[in-house]
């Protein structure tokens, strides 16, 4: 599954929308990234065609298999990163923002051995 950074983390923000709101909108991703309307309904209409949402006839915005693999994926890395920061003394704000930054170029291998170090760190 090899897609763009742009796209996971528009898939990231529709699953935390979703979890969020219930219902998803090409609006609320907008308002959630702070991009424009048009730049979102771009966007939307890539990952629609690339099998990874879904956009019924009222505009709603689902997330088929692929597209909340990929962003249930993503969002764990953020959480995880964002915890680590957090853990060692980086602001929350900073932890964010880079574990946005960090969470698309990490390899598996060492995000498996982060999380299982922290998974060792809190069962102490």
């Amino acid at each position: 599954m090899n897609i763009y950074k742009s796209a996971e983390d528009y898939l990231e923000s529709i699953l935390f929308l979703r979890e969020k709101n219930g219902n998803v909108r090409s609006i609320d991703v907008a308002n959630e990234l702070g991009f424009s309307k048009p730049s979102v309904s771009v966007a939307m209409k890539k990952l629609r065609e690339n099998g990874y949402i879904a956009v019924d006839e009222s505009g709603m915005i689902t997330l088929t298999e692929t597209g909340e693999q990929i962003a249930k994926k993503i969002g764990e890395r953020h959480r995880l990163l964002t915890r680590f920061f957090i853990s060692i003394g980086i602001s929350p704000e900073t932890a964010e923002e880079d574990a946005c930054r960090i969470e698309h170029d990490l390899s598996e291998e060492t995000f498996e051995k982060l999380k299982e170090h922290l998974s060792e760190e809190h069962s102490l």
